[in-house]
């Protein structure tokens, strides 16, 4: 029996559990979720639940791959971008590898590598595996196409794989992203499920060499993608391009947001995406509890090693204002 095992890992997004336990609707900006998803017309078909999904995903992969101009042979998906990042870890990864993860960043890059058997360090050189999350979570930092272009060759030339995080690309600036270059040591992944707002399905893809996503799939446990999330992501990439409104209007109203808290003294990572890491006047933990009894649930950031920091996420101009009044009234 393994004792050695690793602590799981803190994540935000438990506004299901947070709602048994305290009165009132809760206002979640804990999860950075699209605020304003694209109308997919799709429902729900019972029937498809009667047989097994197809494990090769063959059509869900057309469909990706033609978004993309990638072969589907250079995609993978599965059940969130979470089985990805282990799976990625189980294929590539052994017990005398180090990869190169650099806090803060999310945290189940570490839980991966060290499921693997493999070691974390902030170095570069001498590792088999790079992970860059852009734009990054919690900070928000968003490099641009020829700053990871350039940290791809440099992993090229030692012969380790970039392992490049764009899930929250799609609600940043996706003009940066690499989603179509086949890289033999490159590895892109994404998810659906934030930038069309159901988390609930689990549904994570991504891509990489033909070669790479072979030892993924042989990893990867089978059947992870179920009927539903199957079929709703195949309606959703038929829509795909109605994800540029959804950037604008996170773009106008994360303005606003980020003025507000300005406004207030509160002191932010310059952000990218839907979400903005603040740095708050107390520990994170007692704003986080103080917040809650106002009916705000937002990311307490110490789980990142920052103790006095917080991760709101961006949501409509009506629930931002509450954020705002509930921020004044818990920091006077």
């Amino acid at each position: 029996m393994r004792d050695n095992l690793p602590e799981r890992m803190e994540h935000g997004g438990r506004v299901r559990w947070h709602n048994t336990r305290v009165r009132g609707k809760l206002l979640d900006f804990s999860a950075n979720i699209n605020p304003y998803p694209p109308e997919i017309p799709w429902t729900p078909d019972p029937a498809t639940l009667k047989d097994y999904p197809d494990d090769q995903y063959e059509t869900l992969k057309e469909v990706i791959g033609r978004r993309f101009r990638r072969d589907a042979a250079e995609i993978a998906v599965g059940n969130g971008s979470v089985e990805l990042i282990r799976a990625f870890c189980s294929a590539v990864l052994g017990a005398d590898d180090a990869a190169c993860i650099k806090p803060p960043t999310f945290a189940e890059y570490e839980m991966a590598v060290r499921l693997a058997g493999a070691r974390c360090t902030t170095e570069e050189r001498g590792v088999a595996v790079r992970f860059l999350c852009n734009p990054n979570n919690p900070t928000g930092r968003l490099y641009t196409r020829p700053e990871v272009l350039q940290v791809l060759e440099e992993n090229a030339k030692q012969g380790s794989y970039l392992f490049l995080d764009e899930a929250f690309i799609e609600l940043a600036d996706p003009r940066q992203s690499l989603a179509e270059i086949s890289h033999e040591n490159l590895f892109v992944l994404r998810s659906l499920t934030k930038s069309f707002a159901v988390p609930g399905i689990r549904f994570g893809y991504a891509f990489g060499t033909p070669e790479l996503i072979e030892k993924i799939e042989t990893v990867r446990l089978p059947w992870t993608v179920n009927a539903f999330a199957e079929a709703f992501a195949i309606e959703a990439f038929r829509h795909y391009e109605r994800l540029e409104e959804s950037r604008e209007r996170i773009a106008r109203e994360r303005d606003w947001l980020s003025g507000r808290l300005r406004d207030l003294g509160l002191s932010y990572e310059p952000p990218s995406a839907n979400y903005i890491l603040l740095e708050v006047p107390t520990d994170a933990e007692v704003l986080v509890r103080r917040l809650l009894e106002r009916g705000i649930l937002v990311r307490d950031c110490r789980s990142f090693g920052l103790p006095r920091h917080i991760r709101v996420a961006v949501r409509t101009r009506e629930e931002n204002r509450q954020l705002i009044e509930a921020l004044e009234a818990c920091l006077s």
